[in-house]
């Protein structure tokens, strides 16, 4: 059996941007939850979730030593910073939009 908990309960994230690029990377408190995120946090997850943000590309980089995964958002800024009429034209709130997805943990697993 499984229950579902928003990731930030098992990951906290960093946000950073480039022209109208993002790129947001989750880490795993634990490295036994890596295997999780790796599993149930994807590229054509953020792309399906948020298709009125990204209207590019999003690329998964995993970064499996450091139990961590790197996501690369192209045209995802609206413009980027000079060209932005957003809140936040840097793309900070990236990483609280991931962290609020719900993934399916075990029951026998914490978070």
């Amino acid at each position: 059996m499984s229950r579902r908990i928003k990731l930030h309960e098992i990951a906290h994230a960093r946000a950073g941007d480039k022209g109208n690029t993002s790129n947001v990377s989750v880490w795993a408190y634990d490295p036994g939850d890596y295997p999780l995120l790796k599993e149930q946090l994807t590229a054509d997850r953020l792309k399906a979730t948020y298709p009125d943000l990204i209207k590019g590309t999003v690329t998964r980089y995993p970064l499996d030593h450091l139990h961590g995964l790197n996501f690369v958002m192209t045209d995802a800024l609206e413009g980027g910073v000079n060209t932005s009429l957003g809140l936040d034209s840097h793309g900070k709130s990236w990483s609280f939009l991931v962290l609020d997805l719900e993934i399916e943990v075990p029951d026998n697993q914490r978070g």
